[in-house]
C-alpha cells in the first residue's frame, strides 16, 4: 500500500526544549501503525507535530504533499482527526454539541446527519446520551464521543493518543473491537499511540518504537511483539 503519511528527520520543539530528534516513520493508505515507547519517548509530541501543534523541521507529507508549517485548522481540512490524550471532551457542552464541533468544516448538512447515524451503530450509548452534558458520561462513554466526533471530520488519517488510559479492561476492549470495524468499514488509516504494548501491537500491521525522541525499532507488528528482547528491553512484558 502507498504511504498517505510520510515523516523524514522529523524533528519537533517545545521552545527551546528538542523533543523528536530526526524521525523516519510512514502511515500507509487503509493501514493501521503504533507508537509505542515509555513516557516521554515522544509520542504525543510526533502527533501534535502531525497537527501543527509544535516548531517542526525536516519533511512531513500527507497525501502527497507537504504539511509542515501548516496551520492545525488546515491540516484538519485536509482530513487529518486527532483524538488527544485526555479526549478533549468540552465537558459543560451535550454530546450532540461536541459531534457537531467534529463536523464543523464541513458543508454536506444532510451527509453529516446521516453520520450522525452511522457514529451511533458503533456507538450505541451515545445515541442514548445526545441531550446529555458530556461532563455527566463515565470516562469509556468520552472516549466513544471523542472518536465520533473525530469520525464527523470524515478523515482520511486518524490520530489516537492513549485510547485505553484510565479505562476497565471490558470497556477497552470494547472500544478496541469498535476500532476494528470502523479501520475495515471507514477505510480509515489510524495512527494510534498506546501504552498497552500488546494491546496496540495486536490491532496495527506496522509499528515504531520511540525512546528520548529517536525511533530504536521499526518493522511488522506481529514481527515485534514476537521478539522476547524487544519487549523484555522496551516493551515491560
Amino acid at each position: 500500500m502507498p504511504a498517505l503519511l510520510e515523516a523524514k528527520g522529523l524533528h519537533a520543539a517545545y521552545g527551546e526544549t528538542k523533543v523528536l530528534h530526526g524521525i523516519d516513520f510512514t502511515v500507509e493508505e487503509g493501514g493501521v501503525t503504533a507508537l509505542l515507547g515509555a513516557n516521554g519517548a515522544g509520542k504525543t509530541t510526533t502527533l501534535r507535530a502531525i497537527c501543527g501543534m509544535t516548531r517542526t523541521q525536516g519533511s512531513l507529507t500527507f497525501a502527497g504533499q507537504s504539511i509542515l508549517g501548516r496551520s492545525t485548522e488546515d491540516i484538519v481540512r485536509l482530513g487529518v482527526a486527532h483524538v488527544p490524550d485526555g479526549r478533549g471532551t468540552f465537558m459543560e457542552l451535550t454530546v450532540e454539541e461536541n459531534m457537531r464541533l467534529g463536523a464543523y468544516v464541513r458543508k454536506d448538512k444532510a451527509a453529516v446527519e446521516a453520520d450522525f447515524e452511522r457514529m451511533f451503530g458503533y456507538f450505541p450509548r451515545l445515541k442514548e446520551r445526545f441531550r446529555q452534558q458530556a461532563g455527566t458520561l463515565s470516562g469509556g462513554e468520552q472516549q466513544m464521543l471523542a472518536i465520533s466526533r473525530a469520525l464527523l471530520l470524515r478523515p482520511r488519517l486518524l490520530l489516537l493518543d492513549e485510547p485505553s488510559f484510565g479505562l476497565a479492561p471490558l470497556i477497552v476492549k470494547e472500544i478496541f473491537g469498535i476500532m476494528r470495524r470502523i479501520r475495515d468499514e471507514e477505510k480509515v488509516s489510524i495512527l494510534l499511540v498506546e501504552q498497552n504494548a500488546s494491546l496496540a501491537l495486536a490491532f496495527a500491521e506496522d509499528a515504531y518504537l520511540l525512546e528520548t525522541g529517536r525511533i530504536v525499532v521499526s518493522g511488522k507488528a506481529h514481527e515485534i511483539s514476537k521478539d522476547e528482547s524487544i519487549r523484555r528491553s522496551y516493551l515491560g512484558y
